[in-house]
């Protein structure tokens, strides 16, 4: 395996964790939304979030490296997920938008700091550009609830 092989595989492997544990947050926001139509909309950007991960998961076993897969990400998400619940406990929808909505500020970062990255090789840069569509539109959605829930503009 090349340097750069390796370098690519740890640069998706970083978003795929990142990926599989927004997929988490959106359900345990879904779970505990009040509003039907916040559950449904959550439900979905998990749903989006797996495809995402697969995708980047297909790229790292292409590349001949292990992926990142649930069962890794989530012993190091679950501290993360006890403390969003905390967080979250019986508050109210806009409560949980806002957490989710810091959520996606932090999705969004990492994969700018890897389209930036110019040491990645360009299938793979292509596929994080492709995968950062979906991760900007659910974080403008979440970030166009919460004003709206805020009632600012």
């Amino acid at each position: 395996m090349t340097a750069t092989t390796e370098h690519d595989i740890k640069v998706l492997n970083n978003l795929i964790e990142t990926t599989i544990d927004s997929a988490e947050g959106y359900g345990e926001a879904a779970k505990d939304a009040h509003n039907t139509r916040y559950a449904a909309a959550f439900q979905l950007r998990a749903a989006e979030r797996r495809q995402v991960a697969q995708r980047l998961q297909q790229q790292v076993r292409s590349l001949g490296g292990n992926p990142e897969d649930d069962g890794t990400v989530l012993a190091k998400a679950h501290r993360m997920f006890v403390e969003l619940r905390a967080k979250i406990g019986s508050k109210d929808d806009v409560a949980i938008v806002d957490e989710v909505e810091r959520g996606e500020d932090h999705i969004k970062a990492k994969y700018e700091d890897a389209m930036k990255d110019s040491d990645v090789t360009a299938g793979t840069r292509s596929l994080i550009n492709e995968s950062y569509v979906s991760v900007k539109t659910g974080h403008d959605q979440m970030r166009d609830l919460k004003h709206s829930l805020h009632g600012s503009h």
